[in-house]
């Protein structure tokens, strides 16, 4: 990838970021690193490490140091900004979301939302997904027909309360 690699961090999504996240995407881009590079140097799994960049997830202070080292960002200028007195506002973008991916994500539980419920439901009784609780898998699958992508929500099942 070129030095000369960038991302448009004056349009949506990373806007609305802080400016050190903002950073961290546009020294990965100059670097040429994936998410999975970056995440296993601090033993994190590639799409908590993209939710921290987003915003999503809250870095410790030492991955936030080890990662602002390897992408070659000043980690107290990033703690300032994101250390122990920021924390992440979860949820991102508008309902329903524009990006035809995230919008496909959200379909998919419009369409297949009630079904899942169902079979949680009977698999596991009145309780729900935890997304606290939570490791998201993405895979590429190859098929004759065109490669697939394998999504995996692996949750914690949190049964309601009764009192």
């Amino acid at each position: 990838m070129s030095s000369a690699a960038s991302v448009p961090i004056n349009t949506s999504p990373y806007a609305d970021l802080p400016q050190a996240n903002s950073a961290l995407f546009e020294a990965k881009a100059r670097k040429g690193l994936t998410f999975d590079e970056i995440a296993r140097a601090i033993g994190k799994d590639e799409v908590w490490l993209a939710a921290a960049f987003y915003g999503q997830a809250k870095f410790s202070e030492d991955e936030m140091r080890t990662v602002c080292k390897i992408l070659g960002v000043d980690s107290e200028w990033s703690l300032s900004q994101l250390g122990s007195h920021w924390w992440p506002n979860r949820g991102l973008g508008p309902m329903p979301p524009t990006d035809p991916v995230i919008y496909r994500l959200y379909e998919s539980v419009l369409v297949y939302g009630h079904a899942i419920k169902a079979v949680i439901h009977e698999k596991f009784g009145d309780g729900i997904m935890s997304m606290i609780d939570c490791k998201i898998n993405v895979e590429r699958k190859e098929d004759p027909k065109g490669d697939r992508v394998l999504l995996t929500f692996d949750g914690k099942f949190l049964p309601y309360a009764r009192w």
